[in-house]
């Protein structure tokens, strides 16, 4: 498994765990692969930037999940473990793509997920892919000024079906560990669609808090995402994304296939809230 101490990959390994399914965690660092074991679960050291040391990795594995966060590597990253995973002899991999990919999309990430979805598919190896739309935790990149009052965005009206990652960690331990989901492409939205407005007064009502949401210029938006220590590959993705956003390309209807394949319903916008609540209240000293 990869992506494993990141946000979908950690909630999946404890779901997993919970299951009591066998599964393996990737780490790139000693420390990560240590904590893992402390926790009695399987480790073993391995880099994607190294696709050398992921052959041993892989060995005695059926299945692979696989996440890597969004940089300009990650077309070569994921490709060539797709690759390593194949010599290895993995029969499957459940790969977490994006709703929006596309080889002709300005959005980086879109255009990324797209080439490995089509490099995977003609691999030879079995595939599942998981296409979520935006995740609601990516709010909490904007804690800090939610917490005093404002959500500073730049997606004018726009509407998009966030989705939870406990949601979309939730779908992938069931596929990993069920059969009949061979060559399968799942869309993953929550369960409403709304836009940055609708945002700002849910957040209001939970954290008892007014947020009003402040819809600014671009580069006023480039320089927030740069002082806040995004790249700028990060924040030129962002900008155009948000500029889809504006667009109406993300406002889509809800799937409801994170219902159907786990049969439960995804979590609303509220509960995600709710559950970040303190973090969201509070603003850092």
């Amino acid at each position: 498994m990869s992506g494993a101490t990141g946000g979908i990959g950690s909630e999946l390994c404890r779901l997993l765990d919970e299951a009591g399914a066998p599964f393996r965690a990737l780490c790139r660092k000693q420390q990560q692969l240590e904590s893992f074991r402390h926790k009695g679960m399987d480790a073993v050291l391995g880099d994607f930037d190294h696709p050398d040391t992921l052959h041993s990795a892989m060995q005695g594995c059926e299945t692979m999940f696989l996440i890597t966060p969004p940089t300009p590597e990650q077309v070569r990253q994921e490709t060539a473990a797709i690759d390593a995973a194949k010599r290895a002899g993995i029969g499957r991999i459940v790969k977490i793509s994006a709703s929006d990919s596309n080889v002709r999309s300005p959005v980086p990430w879109a255009q990324s997920h797209a080439l490995i979805d089509h490099h995977l598919r003609g691999a030879g190896i079995g595939w599942t892919i998981l296409k979520p739309t935006a995740f609601m935790q990516n709010f909490l990149w904007f804690k800090e000024p939610i917490s005093r009052g404002y959500l500073p965005l730049v997606a004018g009206k726009g509407s998009v079906s966030w989705v939870d990652t406990r949601d979309v960690a939730r779908v992938a331990a069931t596929v990993l560990t069920q059969d009949g989901h061979e060559r399968a492409t799942y869309f993953l939205t929550g369960p409403d669609t709304f836009d940055m407005k609708t945002a700002a007064l849910r957040l209001s009502e939970v954290i008892n808090c007014n947020v009003r949401y402040v819809d600014l210029p671009t580069p006023v938006f480039r320089a927030f995402l740069h002082v806040t220590g995004s790249s700028r590959w990060i924040a030129n993705g962002l900008v155009v994304q948000f500029a889809d956003v504006v667009a109406g390309h993300h406002d889509i209807d809800p799937t409801f296939e994170i219902e159907r394949i786990t049969g439960t319903a995804p979590h609303d916008f509220t509960d995600f809230i709710r559950h970040h609540r303190d973090t969201f209240a509070k603003p850092s000293s």
